[in-house]
């Protein structure tokens, strides 16, 4: 299956960024232009991508939270309609909703029901994303499952909760979680940023300073995972990786968000692109 460059598209997304500011960035309208701009099978990808917005959402409405992401795609409405009887939903993730609405279904039979839900719906989400046909989604989908595993077992272990209680999925990294006592899980050879990571959650008590260290990694590994990506589907999705913590920081933190939102625009600079493609 042969890939398809987005030029013409690549070089837009850098003027539409031009034309905007943090204050005035909207997410969700370079989002929809993407999504106008690419093939069917790229916009699935996409929509994909954005699925864990959806996933957190449900998670947040079934537990009775009011918090609402507003990078889902799913209305409240809509989220609510799938809560009772899932229909947009990819298959794997409208399994887990079935299973735990009717915990004697034949769904039930595939889901372990006896997981919070959200460690379920999670765990199919992140499942979904690495069976991709996307060298960057596989890729991103298991980095920030085993971050956000990493960030949790650290948290837990600090509460002197059972590490176990709190990961998603499985696999080496998840079983090193469970079973070392080491400080850093005995992970420091495998992964580059285990100890930014763990320095973060453990040694910063400022919360906004402990999210923007851990999102400065998620930034640099998503610049990492597209580096030879250029024009393709993986540059966009690595682009839209980025978009999302501008967002994210252009409400939680204005001046952050102006930081991030510079280093995007640079990011997209079409000639040095084409440039490194040569």
């Amino acid at each position: 299956m042969f890939a398809t460059d987005y030029y013409c598209l690549v070089a837009g997304l850098r003027e539409y960024a031009l034309e905007a500011d943090t204050k005035g960035f909207d997410a969700r309208a370079l989002l929809d232009e993407i999504l106008e701009g690419v093939s069917a099978r790229d916009a699935r990808l996409v929509r994909l991508l954005y699925g864990y917005y959806d996933c957190e959402n449900l998670s947040a409405l079934r537990a009775g939270r009011a918090a609402c992401n507003p990078l889902g795609l799913l209305t409240r409405e809509e989220l609510e309609e799938e809560l009772k009887s899932p229909k947009r939903l990819p298959e794997p993730l409208a399994r887990v909703i079935r299973a735990y609405a009717d915990p004697e279904g034949e769904d039930a039979e595939e889901v372990d029901t006896a997981r919070p839900f959200e460690r379920a719906l999670f765990g199919a989400y992140y499942a979904l994303c690495e069976g991709t046909g996307s060298k960057f989604l596989r890729a991103w989908s298991l980095f920030d499952r085993t971050l956000r595993n990493i960030a949790a077992a650290v948290s837990a272990r600090a509460a002197g909760r059972p590490v176990e209680e709190v990961l998603v999925g499985g696999g080496d990294v998840v079983e090193q979680l469970q079973r070392s006592s080491a400080a850093d899980f005995g992970l420091r050879g495998e992964l580059p940023y285990i100890d930014a990571l763990i320095a973060a959650v453990n040694e910063e008590p400022n919360l906004l300073e402990k999210e923007h260290k851990i999102d400065r990694i998620r930034w640099r590994e998503a610049e990492e995972l597209s580096t030879f990506d250029y024009f393709d589907i993986d540059a966009i999705l690595s682009y839209l990786v980025r978009v999302n913590l501008v967002a994210r920081w252009s409400r939680l933190d204005a001046a952050r968000g102006r930081e991030m939102f510079a280093r995007l625009i640079e990011s997209l600079d079409a000639r040095k692109l084409i440039e490194n493609k040569q």
